[in-house]
């Protein structure tokens, strides 16, 4: 019973870890036609992605009819308001109303774009009683426009959607977003501990580029100042400069990509440098809540947002990714073989009568004993601990083919 205790508890756990990810709001609230417009404007802004992406969401949904009051906003702030109404906790009806002391600041997804100054990022949610729990920005003295309708649905304590009497907004929020243009792509870079990957793009002109490339989406990929060691500048140092602008355009991707979109990316993805759907593309791959950025010759990951406002995002990485096409590996050259000695010629010496001689005496150190002596070599103690080894994998091994036994034969 123990042993179908502990497999029942494990694939409990199992089930547990798969559930923790599993939703996908799309799917959920494609289910709910009133929540269409906002179901929409989710996908439409990448806000999906990101919830998707999450381990523990509230989703303060919206009505159509209270969607319509934000038709008039660009994209850019649409994306803004409504990452106001993605709490980065967990929410359900019952905890809404038992908030400690009342009332409470939550995180949103805004405060993590790097676009809110201050608290703006966060909301005030305070149980007014008599049923009634509203909703407010965050700042000394705000209104609390917002109260809670009724719960829509919860997945365990990872997801909660409910729905809310009217949308959350903010003068920076709901502000029109300013030209691609007029963003400062490396001032963002240098505030954010980059100056050195600012400098090399300025000086190539590669800036340019990536200011060209906003208006279409641009997600930028910008390495920390002690990402450059001396190895890695000497390296870069060393290439043309044809070269090291492919190398600049390499950390930047023609789409607008934020984190939780590039969590849910696993596979190629083409560069600014591509000349090719095929050369210099970063491969994109995740583990928890890191984002892995694969070259073919090195990996770096994710570190921080600097800048996350469609259609340009801005993040840190914590080497200079290297494309394969100029910084692979050259094959390591075969060792040469030692030459061969000539054998030294054999001189007979004149055959002599043997004449005994006593004993040697013996001794800690001369003794003939210890001359010839061999202690355990390199070799005989890996073959003496192999078994052991091997011996100690099939003994677990067949611990826990029994235990899968017992369970199949009690089950």
């Amino acid at each position: 019973m123990k042993i179908l205790g502990l497999g029942f508890a494990f694939l409990v756990l199992l089930s547990l870890q798969c559930s923790a990810t599993a939703f996908n709001i799309t799917k959920i609230l494609a289910k709910f036609p009133e929540y269409s417009k906002f179901n929409h404007d989710l996908s439409r802004t990448k806000l999906a992605d990101e919830i998707n992406s999450r381990q523990t969401i509230t989703v303060l949904a919206l009505s159509n009819s209270n969607m319509d009051a934000l038709s008039g906003l660009d994209l850019a702030s649409l994306k803004r308001v409504l990452s106001l109404h993605v709490v980065l906790d967990f929410f359900d009806p019952k905890k809404l109303h038992e908030i400690t002391n009342g009332t409470t600041l939550s995180t949103t997804l805004l405060q993590t774009t790097g676009t809110a100054p201050g608290n703006t990022g966060f909301i005030n949610i305070t149980d007014l009683k008599a049923g009634k729990v509203g909703f407010g920005l965050a700042a000394h003295g705000a209104k609390l426009d917002a109260t809670y309708v009724k719960s829509v649905k919860q997945e365990g304590y990872n997801l909660s959607v409910i729905e809310v009497s009217k949308p959350i907004t903010t003068n920076v929020a709901a502000a029109p977003a300013p030209a691609p243009s007029d963003v400062n792509i490396t001032a963002v870079m240098i505030k954010g501990g980059c100056k050195i990957f600012a400098t090399m793009i300025s000086t190539t002109g590669v800036a340019k580029t990536f200011e060209d490339a906003v208006q279409g989406g641009l997600t930028v990929f910008c390495p920390t100042d002690p990402a450059f060691t001396g190895a890695t500048n000497k390296l870069l140092k060393k290439l043309p400069s044809d070269d090291q602008v492919s190398v600049l355009e390499f950390h930047a991707l023609p789409i607008y990509s934020p984190l939780g979109t590039l969590k849910t990316t696993n596979g190629p993805i083409s560069t600014i440098a591509s000349p090719s759907p095929r050369k210099y593309v970063l491969t994109v791959s995740s583990s928890g809540d890191t984002v892995i950025l694969n070259t073919g010759v090195s990996k770096a990951t994710i570190s921080g947002t600097l800048l996350d406002d469609q259609p340009l995002a801005i993040f840190t990485v914590n080497k200079l990714l290297e494309p394969k096409e100029l910084f692979a590996a050259a094959p390591t050259p075969a060792p040469t073989p030692a030459p061969v000695e000539a054998p030294a010629p054999v001189v007979e010496s004149p055959k002599s009568k043997p004449v005994s001689s006593p004993p040697a005496p013996a001794g800690p150190s001369g003794s003939p004993l210890l001359a010839n002596a061999k202690g355990p070599s390199a070799s005989d103690s890996s073959t003496s601990s192999a078994p052991a080894s091997a011996g100690v994998c099939r003994g677990i091994l067949a611990f826990l083919v029994a235990c899968v036994g017992v369970l199949v034969f009690m089950l």
